[in-house]
């Protein structure tokens, strides 16, 4: 099997963007060959220094990071279009910048000379393939050129229901998203195309819409038409929370056995998800790489048929799940080429 190294292009060079940077720095299957980022590489190099997780040794000579495992060239571009990505053989791009969601950004990306495109946000319109791992993993094919992982919360959203909905018949779930804010929201009030978000983040409680549903719905068919939420984004730097409502078929379930449902679960999902059994808050899951922390302390028995959850994530176990869906590409075109030399 070879041990070739995945070569990785990142565009945009915030939080995610440098989450990225220092996990693939700890790994032996990656390379960033390049990022993209119209931000001065003297600052960049600084900021790397404020991620949640650190790699050692890392420098900036010219226009070059360099750390004892790789260098990467820096280009002050942010376009998808002013990419050139073949000149550094990259094999897969992650788009961290939440902006180039479409078809035509994609395009361009894979046109100067990246393999494939993976988007660090949901989709605006088609793409080949919305990979949540531990839900869909092996619907990957070599021949899927754009792709996406989702956001954190249809991560969060998507392996709880899959765990759960394994297990339950669930008739209806509502949920809502109790969420960090982020870096597209001004920390004054700022005139906007959105009338709550032009408001600061950094002094309100600002009700937001939910992409995720609808994906999460194509991910798990059997919940089609059943699922809602909305998102509140809250005057946190770091840390989100998910409250999820079930409404289940069995009105025998208690909160005891959904609890036991994701306990059993973790072992099947280890690095995913993960349990929390102290009464922690939004700080403590700073630096946690699960998709989702399930807080077995937040569970209540609702009347007859309704249980409540609460979870925790944050933009590090999403970054930890993009470089995820990298490896499972890598492994399918490893697959393919040995499959191909033995026919």
């Amino acid at each position: 099997m070879s041990t070739r190294k995945t070569r990785l292009g990142i565009m945009g060079f915030g939080e995610i963007g440098r989450q990225l940077y220092h996990l693939a720095a700890e790994s032996n299957e990656f390379e960033v060959v390049a990022i993209a980022d119209i931000g001065k590489p003297e600052i960049l190099h600084y900021l790397l220094s404020t991620a949640s997780i650190q790699s050692p040794d890392v420098t900036l000579e010219g226009n070059y990071l360099r750390n004892p495992r790789f260098k990467t060239r820096m280009m002050r571009t942010d376009r998808p279009s002013e990419s050139i990505w073949d000149l550094f053989e990259t094999d897969l791009v992650i788009d961290a910048t939440g902006k180039f969601d479409t078809r035509p950004a994609m395009q361009d990306h894979l046109d100067n000379g990246a393999g494939r495109v993976l988007i660090s946000t949901l989709p605006a319109d088609g793409i080949d393939r919305l990979i949540v791992p531990g839900i869909n993993d092996a619907s990957a094919r070599a021949d899927d050129r754009m792709l996406t992982a989702g956001s954190a919360t249809t991560g969060a959203l998507g392996l709880l229901l899959k765990v759960l909905s394994d297990r339950f018949e669930i008739e209806s779930a509502s949920m809502t998203s109790v969420h960090a804010y982020t870096s597209d929201q001004p920390v004054q009030d700022y005139a906007g195309k959105d009338f709550r978000r032009s408001r600061s983040a950094a002094s309100n409680i600002i009700p937001n819409t939910v992409k995720s549903i609808p994906w999460v719905e194509r991910l798990l068919p059997s919940l089609a038409g059943k699922l809602s939420g909305h998102a509140l984004n809250v005057p946190v730097q770091k840390g989100s929370m998910m409250d999820l409502n079930l409404v289940l078929k069995d009105e025998t379930v208690t909160a005891e056995d959904v609890n036991n449902v994701v306990l059993e679960a973790r072992a099947a999902n280890a690095g995913r998800l993960d349990v929390a059994t102290d009464p922690i808050v939004s700080s403590d899951v700073i630096g946690n790489r699960s998709s989702v922390l399930f807080d077995l302390k937040g569970t209540l028995k609702g009347g007859r048929k309704m249980v409540k959850t609460l979870c925790w994530y944050e933009s590090l176990g999403h970054a930890c799940r993009l470089l995820d869906v990298a490896r499972l590409y890598s492994a399918v075109d490893t697959a393919g080429g040995e499959h191909a030399r033995s026919n």
